[in-house]
């Protein structure tokens, strides 16, 4: 912790609860900035596109902008430019996030000629119904490849948790005998991307999240230091058979400015 130069921070469950800040969050932020740390938010978030999670968390109070955040789908339109040019793809997902999924081509679920390459799943929501599932089993059947932007399960909001599209996902693999290249947490060239962008290695960052498993021990098997915090969509039970130990657990992300000064200190 004494070489941290920069911090990246999970937003749902973090900074925030249904967009709304939780206490000390927003001072923590600036608190951490004015101390000299490079942030980046790195979210799974897909229901939301850069521009408008800035906006929101700008007018919350957080010292934030779009450059400053990494999105799921902003990754995941990098890896099919790499990895899968001029694919077509069969976007299955609840919110708009066409601008930060610049250069992908989206096919039109409704055109039965415009057979996809990839069917790319994003965020769980109302359009997660039968017959969408079925049609993406289908391509799968064909030969489309399956591409996820996560694999999270549920989701905290202020009404409690909410089931997300891991849940769906892992039928999807079950039934089409396939398995998701995943490209948002706990990718490690997430978190790699998310290194290259603040210009520093794995061993001068922390990650701080509320989900143990795609957050902090993601971040860790990317050689990053992983900070667990207790809100959200944290459970004791879920980090009791966690298959790691999180390098640090506090209670919120306010307390994340004690815990850098300590170190610093040391």
């Amino acid at each position: 912790m004494e070489s941290v130069r920069a911090v990246l921070v999970d937003i749902d469950g973090v900074l925030t609860v249904s967009w709304r800040p939780l206490p000390g969050a927003v001072e923590a932020l600036r608190e951490i900035r004015e101390a000299g740390y490079a942030v980046l938010l790195v979210t799974n978030t897909t229901s939301r596109t850069r521009a408008s999670i800035a906006r929101t968390l700008a007018d919350a109070g957080f010292p934030v902008a779009a450059e400053d955040i990494l999105t799921a789908p902003a990754a995941t339109a990098a890896h099919l430019a790499e990895h899968s040019p001029g694919a077509r793809c069969a976007l299955l997902n609840s919110g708009d996030i066409a601008a930060d999924l610049e250069g992908v081509t989206v096919v039109d679920p409704a055109d039965g000629d415009a057979e996809p390459d990839v069917v790319l799943v994003g965020g769980a929501g109302p359009e997660f119904g039968y017959e969408a599932l079925d049609r993406a089993f289908g391509h799968l059947q064909r030969g489309a490849r399956l591409v996820a932007m996560h694999r999270n399960l549920y989701w905290r909001t202020a009404e409690g948790l909410r089931l997300d599209s891991g849940a769906f996902l892992a039928g999807l693999e079950r039934a089409a005998r396939v398995e998701a290249e995943i490209t948002g947490k706990p990718a490690r060239a997430f978190f790699e991307a998310a290194l290259s962008r603040l210009g520093v290695g794995a061993g001068e960052a922390v990650m701080v999240g509320d989900d143990v498993e795609s957050d902090v021990l993601g971040a860790q098997r990317a050689g990053i230091t992983g900070v667990l915090v207790r809100t959200g969509k944290f459970r004791q039970e879920t980090l009791d058979a966690a298959d790691g130990t999180p390098g640090h657990v506090i209670d919120a992300f306010a307390d994340l400015p004690v815990l850098l000064r300590g170190s610093a200190q040391q």
